[in-house]
């Protein structure tokens, strides 16, 4: 986690080197390791620690959270059956309709129509009960299609469309016994220095459905932890103007952390990004 700090950026490494993470780690959290490593209040310390940990686990635990996630399907230019039944083009693999409805694509236009039979009468669109017409492939807000704890959004990816399928009683979701942490070690609180790139450079960010994305690289922060001089590369993110997105992976990522990456969010130095 980073702070601004005289045009520097001041690392709370140890919640994150080593770790679970997601989303923002907390200003609390950050000043509780700065005052721990000063040996001041300790047990505060160890409080907001405790409860920055439990409200992330509640998040991710949370209906709508990502231990929810059953599906990412892509949807094919003309009709895409849903549902349940296996003779369905995307089959639910959890507790829904049979035949849920037809997502037909057409260029940049998503529309939902009914199966045969009609919509099952608890199929809502955006909390009201479902009817035939577009759905928003908006990142920002896209249409909600759900059936009970099921929920559905089409997401535009690279020029293709995507379905996001969502179940709040997933066996993930209801075997989950919370998060597996690393005992923080103050020694992990460092200062960065801010290296901007003039001009930004465009980074080539490959995903996990395939596609690649472009995303502006301000500059470079660079620090030193033990006798090694590290540098975290920045991007930030579509939408944004404030936050910097840190993708990260160390020697734990091989063993017991997510092996893919872990992700960051950030301020920014308090001189900006181009000193």
């Amino acid at each position: 986690m980073m702070s601004r700090n005289a045009g520097r950026l001041v690392f709370a490494l140890a919640l994150f080197a080593a770790g679970w993470c997601f989303g923002a780690t907390p200003m609390q959290a950050q000043g509780a390791l700065r005052a721990a490593s000063t040996t001041a209040d300790a047990a505060q310390w160890q409080q907001d620690l405790a409860a920055w940990r439990a409200k992330q686990e509640r998040e991710i635990a949370a209906p709508g959270g990502w231990l929810t996630l059953v599906g990412l399907e892509w949807l094919k230019p003309g009709i895409n059956s849903i549902g349940a039944a296996a003779d369905n083009h995307i089959q639910i693999h959890a507790q829904a309709p049979d035949h849920l409805g037809l997502v037909t694509v057409s260029r940049t236009t998503v529309q939902l129509l009914a199966p045969s039979g009609g919509f099952d009468p608890a199929l809502q669109i955006d909390g009201k009960p479902a009817r035939e017409g577009l759905l928003s492939t908006s990142g920002a807000k896209p249409s909600i299609v759900s059936w009970h704890g099921l929920t559905m959004i089409v997401l535009e990816r690279g020029g293709r469309f995507a379905l996001r399928i969502k179940d709040a009683n997933s066996p993930t979701r209801t075997g989950f016994h919370g998060l597996n942490w690393y005992a923080p070690d103050p020694r992990f609180l460092v200062t960065a220095k801010w290296i901007p790139f003039a001009p930004p450079h465009i980074e080539q960010i490959p995903t996990v459905i395939g596609t690649t994305l472009e995303l502006t690289a301000p500059g470079i922060a660079e620090f030193t932890l033990g006798d090694k001089t590290l540098r975290l590369e920045p991007v930030i993110e579509p939408g944004e103007k404030d936050v910097l997105f840190f993708i990260l992976r160390d020697e734990t990522s091989r063993t017991t952390t997510y092996q893919a990456a872990r992700f960051l969010h950030t301020g920014l130095p308090d001189h900006g990004l181009d000193q």
